[in-house]
C-alpha cells in the first residue's frame, strides 16, 4: 500500500512543501559514496559530509571537494577533535576555498579521540574566524534530548556562545516532535533566534540501521541508534523505515513565531536511493 503524507491546511501544506523542497541529504564518507550520490541524489538537494572518525577529518574534507567537484552545494563536517592544530584547519578552509564550498557544520567530535588543538566546536569556531574563511552558511549542532555527558544549562549556554559565528542549528535525530518543539521554543526564550532544520532519518532499509547500528565508526549520526533501537522499531514499515511521522507532527510549526522551525536534515546512512525516492513521493503528496 502506498504511503501519502496528508495535510489538509493549506499554510501548513505550502510550509512543509518549501521545507521538503530545501532538505538536505547528510552521506557517510565510504569508498562507494561518491558515485551512490552521482546516481541517485540531484544536484539541487544540498548534502553534508559526515566526520567520520575511523577514517579522519581530511577524508570528509575530500569527499566534500569531489561532490563539489560535480556541482553540488555541499558542507563538510569539521570535527574540533579531528583537526589537529591550526595549520590543518587553515590548509582544510583553503582547500574548501578552492572547491567553491561555501557551507560547513562544525562539530565538537567524539571526546574518546585523541586531543588536538581544539577544545570544543567553539573553539574551532572562533579560530575559523580569526583565520578566515569562505563560508556562508555555518551549521551547529543542536540537542533537544540533552546530552549524557553535559547538563541542559552547559548545552544552552554552548549554544548562546556558538551562535553569534553561526547560521543554523541542525538537530540530533529525535524520534518525539513534542520533545523537539518544546526545546525549540526554548530557543527562543533564551535569545537564540538561529533558524532550527530538524534531524530525521531517511527512509533506511532496516537491515542497514542494524550494520550501523553494529558500529561503523562514523561518528553523531548513528550514536541515537544505540540508545534509541526499542523506540525505532515502533516506526518501521515493511522493508524500512518513513520519517513521516516526525514530519507530519512538526508540520503545522514550521514558520511559526514561538519557535525557528525551518525545514530538515535527513540523515540518509547512504541509503540514498530509498531516501530520495521517499523525497519525491512527499513532494509529490503536497504538490
Amino acid at each position: 500500500m502506498k504511503r501519502v503524507l496528508t495535510v489538509r491546511d493549506g499554510a501548513t501544506r505550502e510550509a512543509l512543501r518549501r521545507a521538503v523542497t530545501d532538505v538536505g541529504f547528510e552521506v557517510i564518507p565510504f569508498k562507494k559514496t561518491e558515485q551512490a550520490v552521482l546516481d541517485h541524489v540531484p544536484r539541487d538537494v544540498a548534502l553534508t559530509v559526515t566526520a567520520s572518525p575511523a577514517k579522519g577529518q581530511d577524508a570528509t574534507v575530500d569527499l566534500a571537494v569531489a561532490l563539489a567537484g560535480h556541482g553540488y552545494a555541499v558542507s563538510p563536517h569539521l570535527s574540533a577533535r579531528q583537526v589537529r592544530d591550526r595549520a590543518h584547519l587553515t590548509d582544510v578552509l583553503a582547500r574548501c576555498r578552492e572547491a567553491g564550498i561555501t557551507g560547513v557544520f562544525v562539530v565538537g567530535g567524539d571526546p574518546s579521540e585523541e586531543d588536538t588543538g581544539f577544545a570544543d566546536a567553539h573553539a574551532l569556531l572562533v579560530a575559523m574566524h580569526e583565520i578566515g574563511h569562505s563560508f556562508t552558511d555555518i551549521g551547529i549542532g543542536g540537542h533537544p534530548e540533552g546530552h549524557p555527558n553535559a547538563p541542559d544549562e552547559l548545552l544552552f549556554g554552548a549554544l548562546v556562545a556558538k551562535a553569534p559565528l553561526a547560521t543554523h542549528i541542525t538537530t540530533q535525530i529525535v524520534f518525539d516532535p513534542k520533545v523537539i518543539l518544546t526545546w525549540a521554543r526554548e530557543l527562543v526564550a533564551r535569545g537564540i533566534d538561529l533558524p532550527v532544520h530538524v534531524g530525521v532519518p531517511g527512509a533506511v532499509h532496516r537491515q542497514k540501521l542494524m550494520r550501523v547500528s553494529g558500529g561503523l565508526g562514523i561518528g553523531e549520526s548513528a550514536k541515537f541508534l544505540k540508545k534509541q533501537q526499542n523506540l525505532l522499531w515502533r516506526f518501521f514499515i515493511p522493508g524500512g523505515y518513513s520519517p513521516d511521522k516526525i514530519i507530519r507532527g512538526l508540520a503545522p510549526h514550521i514558520g511559526k513565531p514561538d519557535n525557528h522551525l525551518h525545514g530538515f536534515h535527513v540523515f540518509t546512512f547512504n541509503d540514498l536511493e530509498p531516501t530520495e525516492a521517499w523525497r519525491q513521493q512527499l513532494l509529490r503528496d503536497l504538490a
